[in-house]
């Protein structure tokens, strides 16, 4: 596909590749250049507040969480008492 630099530096993506990456308008994108490529990234900004939750460590957890409650290493308490009995288990 082939498209025109227009004034003040403007592109317009073609509607077929919009459509298949499903962005809409305000989504961000993020621009690189690669040898003598330009690389055009659809991008998801997360607030600075909540970026902990993203970090490989934290993510890496999130996993092993997942991988206990698949194989059902993970069990429900009824209350207090139960718990503190499943714990001396």
């Amino acid at each position: 596909m082939v498209t025109q630099l227009r004034e003040r530096s403007q592109v317009t993506l073609p509607a077929e590749i919009v459509k298949k990456l499903d962005l809409k308008a305000g989504d961000n994108l993020e621009i690189t250049l690669e040898d003598d490529r330009i690389v055009i990234k659809p991008v998801l900004i997360i607030d600075r507040s909540q970026s902990w939750f993203w970090s490989k460590e934290w993510q890496a957890k999130e996993q092993e969480v997942e991988e206990d409650m698949q194989s059902g290493r993970i069990q429900k308490a009824d209350g207090f008492k139960d718990l503190i009995g499943k714990l001396k288990e």
